[in-house]
């Protein structure tokens, strides 16, 4: 079959694209552009990734380790799951921290949940070679597996935003970066 020369080939979608909905939390806790991306595969699972906004993921910086160790008594480390009820699993809120980012520069950055459900793993991977966050955040790179109440996996998504919604709230915080310089 020939074709055009010029014609562009359509896109094949990636693997992320193909089997997971991206939603978006956007300003989390607050913190502007601190933005978390959750990818919501048809069985309900939720895998935590950073969103291509956050400053993490920004030109300049630089990783320099990344803790899982919450609070003196609270590991995500610790976290055992076993058999089909996913019993030991932790139970995480929408707001509860899945790791801490540590950056060359002095910045630290909360990592949180942003959905309801049981903590199914985290991403040990990390914690020996934390650049891949930023190289392959979709992929390898993610933070954490959350399996929600299957009860609430219809409603998790209440609070998040479309790719479409949060590219709209991209470009204003670029209108309104460049309107105040």
């Amino acid at each position: 079959m020939a074709t055009e020369p010029g014609a562009a080939e359509p896109a094949v979608p990636s693997l992320v694209d193909r089997y997971f909905t991206r939603w978006y939390k956007a300003d989390v806790k607050g913190k502007p552009c601190e933005d978390h991306c959750i990818l919501q595969h048809s069985n309900r699972i939720c895998v935590i990734t950073l969103a291509e906004s956050h400053p993490v993921l920004q030109s300049g910086k630089t990783i320099k380790s990344i803790s899982y160790q919450i609070s003196t008594n609270c590991s995500r480390l610790q976290n055992k799951v076993s058999g089909k009820f996913k019993r030991g699993a932790q139970f995480l809120t929408e707001l509860a921290p899945l790791c801490k980012i540590y950056c060359s520069d002095g910045e630290e950055y909360t990592i949180s949940s942003c959905v309801r459900g049981r903590l199914m793993e985290v991403n040990e991977n990390l914690l020996h070679e934390p650049s891949i966050l930023q190289e392959k955040p979709s992929t390898e790179g993610y933070i954490a597996v959350v399996l929600p109440k299957f009860e609430e996996s219809k409603s998790i998504t209440d609070g998040l935003l479309t790719q479409k919604q949060y590219e709209e709230v991209v470009v204003k915080r670029i209108q309104a970066t460049t309107a105040a310089s």
